[in-house]
């Protein structure tokens, strides 16, 4: 992304709103983005006039905002990257859903494509491989849960299972 089009967190922030809003409602309004993200008016008000000079969304004053071709594409790879860390954090590593949101919110601003590329085939790999599956993630929380992380022990029992 050129210079001029990095795009703050916060920034982020109201065009995945607007996109939610978008889906929820057909159009966003300044109040309404106020309301979900709980911050004042006037706040908005700048963030949209910022977004509209990058010409991400459709905006005046006292009317419905919407987002452009080139804001909605931004929108969703924001909101399919927090989707996508969400998902991990409550399926594979059983975060709470709360905690795995605000998580996922300050995740998803800082991974780079390459990493989410590879967080997207590591996620597949876990549900789709047959070398892992239900006990392989099972064995996982064991090893979360455990007090002590005998990895001898695990070897030694996985030997012997595997023997029989």
């Amino acid at each position: 992304m050129k210079k001029s089009m990095e795009l703050s967190e916060s920034l982020e922030d109201y065009l995945e709103v607007i996109l939610e809003l978008e889906l929820t409602r057909k159009v966003a309004r300044a109040k309404d983005i106020a309301e979900k993200m709980g911050v004042q008016r006037g706040s908005v008000t700048s963030a949209l006039k910022n977004l509209e000079e990058k010409k991400l969304i459709n905006y005046e004053p006292y009317s419905f905002i919407t987002l452009t071709r080139k804001g909605k594409v931004i929108a969703k790879d924001i909101s399919h990257r927090h989707a996508v860390l969400k998902d991990f954090l409550i399926k594979v590593l059983q975060i709470d859903k709360k905690t795995a949101e605000l998580t996922a919110c300050r995740m998803e601003h800082s991974i780079d494509k390459i990493t989410m590329e590879r967080f997207l085939s590591f996620f597949e790999f876990i549900y789709d491989c047959p070398r892992t599956g239900d006990d392989w993630l099972q064995s996982f929380l064991n090893f979360c849960a455990s007090d002590k992380k005998d990895c001898n022990k695990c070897i030694h029992d996985s030997m012997a299972e595997y023997l029989k």
